[in-house]
């Protein structure tokens, strides 16, 4: 008899690790089988900001599913039918943006759960086929994730991590900057209200997560972030200036 299949971010988060997601502005099926040997534990799927849409989903968790990764779809908006037929076409995650208050919260955990935990629409999904007692696995599986990427998000932080069925609580750094008043990530009041919120959601005991680069990772890994995302792209473009550098050595 078919199990559903582990959600590899939950259980090191759940075992006090630090779980990695690898992101990007192309995700193909064939990209996900070149990044799959190299040790990340989640794959990050734009559906915001990229081209991600329903039919690619089922192809692309189905890929990630090959290597263990934890497939994860970013939608575009806070809406009911959006989030869980994320799901329910595959994707072990869904990351919904701007999520300001407390009644957006739940409003993820309704879609994102089955009851008792939510209001998700009761179907198998593609990843519940011939799994037995499949709702109460989903609702253990099933990753949740919100992005608090405004600063009315921080000033209702305390409220908007009451909410159960909320897995993650992942901090934006580009949209919050923005929302302070800086198009810079790095400016030092961004940086200051991102480890302020991460503050808060490691003081009440629920998993934090952001986005890092090679130099920044161990800082936040430090301040108990327990879920880190990485983009493939700055590591494509070190690559690229070494080789020409080299090259031109070479002459």
């Amino acid at each position: 008899m078919a199990s559903l299949r582990p959600n590899r971010v939950k259980q090191k988060m759940s075992n006090g690790d630090v779980a990695v997601g690898v992101m990007g502005p192309v995700m193909t099926a064939d990209l996900i089988d070149v990044l799959g040997p190299m040790g990340f534990d989640a794959v990050w799927l734009e559906g915001e900001h990229g081209p991600v849409d329903f039919g690619d989903i089922p192809d692309l968790t189905r890929a990630a599913d090959l290597w263990g990764m934890t497939s994860i779809v970013r939608v575009n908006e806070n809406r009911y039918g959006p989030i869980y037929r994320t799901l329910d076409l595959g994707s072990q995650g869904v990351c919904v943006p701007h999520v300001d208050t407390r009644d957006q919260a739940q409003a993820v955990a309704d879609a994102a759960k089955f009851a008792p935990l939510g209001k998700r629409g009761i179907a198998t999904s593609r990843q519940g086929y011939g799994v037995p007692h499949f709702f109460e696995a989903a609702n253990a599986e099933s990753l949740a994730i919100i992005l608090i990427e405004d600063i009315v998000a921080v000033e209702n932080l305390d409220e908007i991590l009451e909410v159960e069925g909320v897995d993650l609580f992942y901090v934006a750094p580009g949209d919050l900057g923005q929302s302070l008043g800086h198009l810079d990530r790095t400016h030092p009041e961004v940086l200051a209200t991102v480890e302020r919120a991460i503050a808060t959601i490691v003081a009440a005991g629920r998993p934090a997560g952001t986005l890092v680069t090679t130099e920044s990772v161990s800082h936040y890994t430090d301040l108990g972030v327990r879920f880190v995302t990485t983009g493939y792209t700055p590591w494509l473009e070190r690559g690229v200036k070494d080789f020409h550098r080299a090259m031109a050595h070479g002459r």
